[in-house]
């Protein structure tokens, strides 16, 4: 996989096309990664008096096919195939 934690991303596929962000978690066996406020999902949640966690619905990133993103390059700010 040509991705790290840390590369600033493009989506070039999806409900998010054209979002760029951060890549914060990786998943090589899978070939996903979750990339910082791109493809939210909402999640309902139950409450756990054991962690005193109360319930209710939570926004959280979702991961994305790493086909469905692109290295961003910082000269020209589009999408590149090659790391610089």
């Amino acid at each position: 996989m040509k991705l790290k934690k840390g590369d600033q991303v493009v989506v070039i596929a999806g409900k998010d096309k054209g979002k760029t962000g951060t890549v914060s978690k990786v998943s090589p066996a899978t070939n996903r990664v979750v990339i910082a406020g791109i493809n939210m999902i909402k999640k309902a949640t139950k409450p756990n008096p054991q962690t005193g966690e109360g319930g209710g619905i939570i926004e959280k990133e979702a991961s994305i096919h790493a086909s469905n993103v692109m290295l961003l390059d910082a000269k020209t700010g589009k999408g590149t195939r090659k790391r610089v």
